[in-house]
């Protein structure tokens, strides 16, 4: 974040210098006017708009993409088998192993395109933002990975998951004092806020620094003089590339949160529970 911070500086005191109006990407973005039902808890906003399309648009392609399955896969029917073999042997049953993972699949395959469909949104014109940019649904996707945390504990180890949580084993007994209120706080307050903090403020850097490259490639072939104009086509560069690392940037955290989440589970169907 200082090294985002001073980039807006630097790009604002150049634009100033040039008589050139500026207005530096801020928070308010991510929280744009009602569209419909304003004022009431129902309201919707262009974010919320955003997250029914992505969510409309996931569904039908694998209505379409898995109504009519052939021997031989068409290349739509490919695509959808690469996508979902990608989640099963590189995610689930890589950290639940083969028997787990298909108890599991349909919530970590779920998680993993909703993610990606809804962070890759930042990119595309139009929306030019991250549906998962507004913390209400990483901490919503966050909570159902910690219930699931949770039902595979106790399904596993119904009587002993709560307490081996709590009291690890081997631990002497006038340690616990110390060790209780430490694995209950990092295990079940402080895991679903950091996984859904790591996938908010990745999506929310990545806005803000698209924002601010272009609309200063903006400002600066529109409104600069002589051999400033040149610098747009530095920030225009830079926008550019930044683009094409957002998409990096939307899929690898697609892939650790949905990691993250079997990994959750697999420590709670562990044996020393």
């Amino acid at each position: 974040m200082a090294l985002f911070t001073n980039a807006v500086q630097l790009v604002s005191k150049v634009l100033v210098a040039a008589d050139t109006e500026f207005h530096a990407p801020s928070l308010e973005e991510f929280f744009p006017p009602a569209v419909l039902f304003e004022g009431t808890p129902f309201e919707i906003n262009r974010i919320m708009l955003i997250r029914f399309f992505m969510t409309a648009l996931v569904v039908l392609i694998f209505v379409l993409g898995t109504r009519n399955l052939k021997l031989v896969p068409t290349r739509g029917q490919s695509v959808i088998e690469l996508g979902l073999g990608f989640v099963r042997e590189n995610i689930a049953e890589e950290m639940l192993g083969k028997k787990d993972a298909k108890r599991f699949l349909p919530l970590l395959t779920s998680m993993f395109f909703i993610i990606l469909a809804f962070n890759i949104t930042g990119i595309v014109p139009g929306f030019n933002i991250a549906a998962s940019s507004v913390f209400g649904l990483p901490l919503v996707l966050a909570l159902i990975a910690y219930v699931a945390f949770i039902y595979a504990g106790l399904k596993k180890h119904p009587g002993t998951f709560l307490r081996n949580s709590l009291f690890p084993p081997g631990v002497p007994v006038w340690l616990y004092p110390i060790v209780t209120p430490i694995e209950l706080l990092s295990t079940f307050i402080i895991r679903p806020i950091t996984l859904s903090l790591r996938l908010l403020m990745n999506m929310i850097v990545g806005h803000l620094l698209l924002v601010l490259l272009f609309g200063a490639t903006h400002f600066l072939f529109l409104g600069a003089d002589g051999w400033l104009k040149g610098l747009g086509l530095g920030t225009l560069a830079g926008g550019l590339v930044f683009t094409l690392f957002e998409i990096l940037v939307a899929f690898l955290q697609a892939y650790v949160f949905t990691v993250l989440t079997a990994v959750y589970i697999q420590l709670a169907l562990a044996e020393d529970h």
